[in-house]
């Protein structure tokens, strides 16, 4: 049942044969192996196309994975206390209360906070624990010492390597994944194994050899639980891991505390000086290198180690990817910053041209050591300092110099959260948009407002009753206030009003789009094409115009490591209990017939109601006029069409009478292929009047034979015709020509949409919605609207092949 409208051509599906002489169907995946690998080339027809590991077995682990906790309750409320942070005095009320009110066959026997972290202690030892060491730094002739809590880099990616449910997740050998168009195949790359710089890393090594990959993070952070306290936490994880596990933040294998620098505090007399200056580079790099030092060998020698798959690999230690804003990547690559002669970490940009929009040479640590190792031999201060100042390095050994492999300026990586969403857009362009807003006076902060109070409501998306005068410090906030700052400005920043405003406008359209290229889960060859397109764009419209705090926090993470290998293993128990009485690829109980619809499914079932009743309740909405002549006219095309018989036989027109029922739902899932990574994402859809209060109807994108279009949702029902069960929804198309676009819509890259008068209203069968679409209202334009293609990666990739 292909479910379109009968009011619109069907669809017309991709014939093979259009291409006899290609051996390849369209979007068939191409994996190249890196030579070293000795594996031929594979090609994988997408629906066949997976990078999840088999299983070893279906038994679990562990039949008792909470010990050394006496019992799995003893394991679950501990785990309650560990993820909520509970004071002693917390932890002790809650134990008071569970033996008050415990019920049941199972025991539990803890009695006090004490025993909880006795219990932590033992059940810790199973993973590489944090040690400390003094790090000592001469200045002034004087000797500082500070210390330096770490984890040994190698030890704690040996516990990860060494998990049997981790080690078959791990990709050692590079690849170039690429994806059949009909014409070529298109290189994508969507894990880091798949990008050269893995391929160029594995390429330099012995033929055996495999890179274990790190990513390694480092933030100074002010600590929300210590008053005014400072954190300097140094976060790892393991490339070869995919990103799924990689960047989970629960799940054993995500991104973990290794080390914790010291800071230097502030001395008056000093702050500022170049000799100060140094000081906290030199504490900064020895410090980092008690983390290092247990890869330093192995990063020039290899290791052989025999993973929890029981397969041997050599593994080479390398550093891939380093993460942090401007000022740490500044530390990181001992360069002096904003007022050095060459403030960029990466390429050698003078001060002076960084508006140039072209390619400069890049920086390399061979060459950063030897002008260093040149200037130390000169005979004065004065001549070493010339030499340095001329290059923008410090007179500070590298740490990353002495890992093979490690060119520290091109392992930095732009950090979208410190980079744009708190750097480039809170500190720049958001002050220079509220200060164009201030501008136009008082009316205009209220506009924006209202205009952003207005804005629907969205999954994963802040909604903002208020924006001008609100300090928002987390930089999810901003993100968020950047993807809806177009529709809200639009009609407030004209250029009519505001030339440089509007301007300012162009630029964040740019801004915008750039860090959602950024943000992409999957890049090919052709988006990142256009990210630099976008960026050409960009940079030329900006042209012209409190005590042991650090053992406390790093205790609790090492027991927070521990408590997740415990759930870990908990969970697979409870999952092999639950293969018994479910169906193992469902998931649902054995007793309930799985969902029949695959694609969508409608929920929130309001009860049955008759054409009559539904004509009295919605009289005063032109959208019902005539709904049930309508959906009799639908039915009588669309069931044929469907192979679905007529119930009074062929040719036999169905005539529903007013006593007929029908079912009202007002929720709706669909399941949709996503752009970014071709997986398979959901939409959470509401039709309702009374959500939470007040009236929600979202947009969805509708597919045709043709180019698909927007639509708000009207009414969700179903109706059995025969033994055929139906989902319907009456829609409010929004596809009427706009004609000519205007300027203001070219310029800020908006996608405009305007509906039909309400009685042109459409009934679809639900499986011909593609996805949901949130649109804010055009305040200028009665029943024009803009699709917020900035809500997220998808949306964009998708209104950008829509407005093609």
């Amino acid at each position: 049942m292909r479910g379109l409208s009968p009011h619109r051509r069907e669809s017309i599906d991709f014939d093979p044969a259009v291409l006899p002489d290609l051996p390849y169907e369209i979007n068939d995946i191409k994996v190249e192996y890196h030579p070293h690998s000795e594996r031929p080339s594979t090609i994988h027809h997408f629906s066949e196309f997976s990078r999840d590991r088999p299983s070893e077995a279906q038994i679990p682990r562990n039949n008792s994975p909470w010990e050394p906790f006496r019992t799995r309750l003893d394991f679950e409320i501990a785990e309650i206390a560990l993820e909520a942070a509970l004071t002693k005095e917390q932890t002790n009320r809650l134990l008071d209360l569970v033996h008050r009110s415990a019920s049941g066959t199972d025991t539990f026997t803890l009695q006090s906070h004490d025993k909880i972290r006795s219990l932590w202690e033992m059940a810790s030892q199973h993973y590489t624990p944090f040690q400390k060491d003094v790090v000592s730094v001469e200045h002034r002739d004087e000797t500082h010492k500070f210390e330096m809590h770490y984890r040994p880099l190698w030890d704690w990616a040996l516990d990860l390597l060494q998990d049997s449910c981790l080690a078959y997740h791990f990709v050692f050998d590079a690849q170039r994944l690429s994806k059949f168009n009909g014409k070529q195949f298109v290189r994508f790359i969507d894990e880091p194994w798949t990008a050269d710089a893995f391929w160029n890393a594995q390429s330099q090594l012995p033929p055996d050899a495999k890179p274990l990959a790190f990513i390694l993070y480092a933030d100074k952070n002010k600590l929300s639980s210590f008053g005014t306290a400072k954190g300097y936490p140094i976060i790892a994880r393991i490339a070869n891991l995919p990103v799924h596990i990689r960047n989970g933040n629960t799940a054993l294998g995500g991104g973990r505390v290794v080390g914790w620098l010291p800071i230097v505090a502030e001395d008056q007399q000093h702050t500022r000086k170049k000799s100060f200056v140094d000081l906290k580079n030199a504490v900064w790099h020895k410090s980092f290198y008690q983390l290092l030092h247990s890869i330093e060998l192995h990063s020039k020698t290899g290791y052989w180690f025999e993973c929890g798959d029981q397969i041997q690999h050599h593994l080479w230690p390398l550093i891939l990817i380093l993460s942090g804003d401007y000022e740490e990547q500044c530390v990181m690559v001992l360069i002096r910053g904003l007022k050095g002669k060459l403030p960029c970490p990466i390429c050698l940009v003078p001060r002076d041209e960084q508006s140039a929009n072209r390619v400069f040479a890049l920086c390399m640590s061979c060459n950063s050591q030897h002008v260093l190792h040149t200037a130390r031999a000169k005979r004065t201060e004065k001549e070493r300092e010339e030499d340095l100042k001329a290059h923008s390095l410090r007179n500070v050994e590298n740490v990353f110099w002495k890992i093979f492999l490690a060119d520290v300026h091109h392992a930095l990586s732009v950090d979208c959260l410190h980079m744009n969403h708190e750097g480039l857009w809170e500190d720049h362009l958001w002050k220079d948009f509220l200060f164009w807003i201030s501008n136009l006076g008082r009316e205009a902060a209220v506009k924006l407002d209202a205009n952003f109070d207005a804005l629907p409501r969205w999954p994963n998306l802040t909604h903002f009753k208020a924006v001008v005068s609100v300090n928002f410090n987390d930089g999810s906030f901003h993100e968020d206030i950047s993807k809806l700052v177009l529709f809200t400005a639009q009609d407030i920043l004209c250029d009519s009003q505001s030339k440089l405003g509007y301007l300012l406008l162009r630029c964040i359209r740019y801004y915008i789009e750039l860090d959602i290229y950024a943000s992409l889960e999957v890049h090919t060859e052709e988006m990142i094409a256009a990210g630099r397109a976008t960026l050409d764009m960009f940079s030329e419209l900006m042209d012209t115009n409190f005590k042991d705090v650090a053992p406390q926090i790093l205790r609790y993470d090492h027991w927070l490591l521990t408590s997740t290998s415990m759930r870990t293993e908990l969970n697979e128990l409870n999952d092999y209990v639950r293969r018994t009485t479910h169906d193992p690829e469902t998931n649902e109980p054995l007793d309930i017939k799985p969902d029949p619809v695959a694609h969508v499914h409608l929920g929130s079932k309001q009860g049955q109601h008759s054409f009559s009743d539904i004509a009295r309740a919605h009289g005063s909405d032109r959208a019902f006029t005539d709904f049930r002549t309508k959906l009799n006219g639908f039915l009588n095309v669309f069931l044929p069409q469907n192979g679905i018989p007529l119930p009074d036989g062929p040719g036999r027109v169905l005539r529903l009478q007013a006593e007929d029922q029908i079912t009202e739902f007002r929720f709706l899932r669909v399941n949709y292929k996503s752009m970014v990574d071709w997986h398979m994402h959901q939409d959470l859809l509401r039709c309702s009047p009374t959500f939470y209060g007040s009236p929600r109807f979202d947009c969805v994108i509708v597919k045709t034979a043709g180019k698909p279009f927007i639509a708000c949702l009207v009414y969700l029902f179903g109706c059995s015709i025969g033994d055929a069960d139906l989902h319907l929804a009456i829609i409010h198309p929004y596809d009427v020509g706009i004609g000519v676009h205007r300027r203001r819509d070219v310029d800020l890259g908006l996608w405009r949409v305007r509906a039909k008068p309400r009685s042109s209203s459409e009934i679809i069968s639900v499986r011909s919605i593609i996805q949901g679409a949130a649109l804010a209202k055009d305040p200028e334009t009665d029943g024009d609207y803009f699709v917020m293609h900035t809500v997220d990666t998808d949306m964009f990739l998708h209104v950008k092949s829509l407005q093609v």
